[in-house]
């Protein structure tokens, strides 16, 4: 088939790269304009775009789907069907009926299950030990339309939304493709959602993004993971911004051997770091100090020169302290 598609972040490039090495023909690749980026703001291709131009085929940015001369410029590529993975921006119904089988989206949740823009952060913010997902023709709701296929998948004790996603990008590109060759062959079935049973995933924002140490463990471990790698779950060390990226299992007996921890008290060791929560302490893997580059928690603290009685703590408790 001929194929359009559209994705733009780097969660698009593994279904990108399968499209191009499959049977189909990608007639053309649409993305989102050249956005700024770093402390120089210079404007920067997405990373779609920049496989695209690599592979020499033909690329399109516009800034709206809705005006004539794109509506025109892709008419006139006659695709087949239109695969997206991230595009970022709403197709409207005018754009929506070019292709003949549509435009069929890679979303990575089990619809109905997180329709939105976040789907596996929510997951794993959630606590889910479970996710997958799945490819569905889009229609003008959110993530509303009939489901062409799906694949479960678990989330790891201690894995990260960006982990999940990475992994869900490799694994997605072979399911959006199998879609695509039973759409061609006749054979693909389209299973309505339920529509009652549907849950958001809005996007993350950093104002959520701050811990509650007094919460139980698991969901402080779940907050952590399911915010990393952005915007990154924050939280404030003798008043200075502090991104918390990761967790990890505390070494055999090192719990035992702590003791009980108040929710933010950190009791840091030669291997590992341990802050305390509403229950038991949690090992922190990964962390952003105010201003650097994420390291193992266990190095920050080496050089931290903390404090005994060192504690993380709320951007309120901040504000009341004396």
């Amino acid at each position: 088939m001929r194929l359009l598609f559209a994705g733009t972040p780097e969660a698009a490039l593994p279904t990108l790269r399968t499209l191009l090495d499959s049977h189909h023909e990608v007639v053309g690749v649409l993305t989102r304009p050249d956005a700024p980026t770093g402390r120089g703001r210079r404007l920067r291709p997405s990373p779609v775009k920049e496989l695209a131009l690599e592979s020499g085929v033909e690329v399109f940015t516009p800034e709206t789907l809705r005006d004539e001369e794109t509506l025109q410029t892709l008419r006139a590529l006659a695709p087949d069907a239109a695969p997206v993975v991230a595009y970022g921006a709403l197709v409207p119904p005018s754009v929506l009926a070019i292709p003949a089988h549509g435009w069929i989206n890679l979303h990575f949740s089990l619809l109905p299950a997180w329709r939105g823009a976040a789907p596996a952060q929510r997951a794993v913010l959630a606590g889910q030990r479970e996710t997958g997902m799945s490819v569905f023709r889009i229609e003008e709701g959110l993530d509303t339309g009939d489901v062409l296929a799906t694949a479960p998948t678990t989330i790891g004790e201690h894995e990260t939304s960006g982990e999940l996603l990475d992994r869900m990008a490799e694994d997605g590109a072979a399911l959006l493709l199998q879609a695509l060759d039973a759409l061609e062959a006749g054979t693909a079935v389209a299973t309505p959602q339920d529509h009652a049973a549907a849950t958001r995933a809005p996007k993350l924002t950093t104002a959520e993004a701050e811990i509650d140490w007094t919460l139980p463990a698991a969901q402080v471990s779940a907050h952590i993971r399911g915010m990393s790698p952005h915007p990154g779950a924050w939280t404030l060390l003798d008043g200075a911004r502090a991104k918390l990226l990761g967790v990890e299992a505390p070494e055999p007996g090192l719990l035992a051997e702590t003791g009980p921890l108040a929710p933010g008290q950190i009791r840091a060791g030669k291997r590992q770091v341990l802050v305390g929560t509403g229950t038991e302490p949690l090992a922190l893997a990964t962390l952003a100090p105010a201003g650097k580059r994420p390291m193992r928690a266990a190095d920050w603290a080496r050089g931290a020169n903390l404090a005994e009685d060192a504690a993380f703590t709320t951007a309120q408790h901040d504000e009341e302290a004396p």
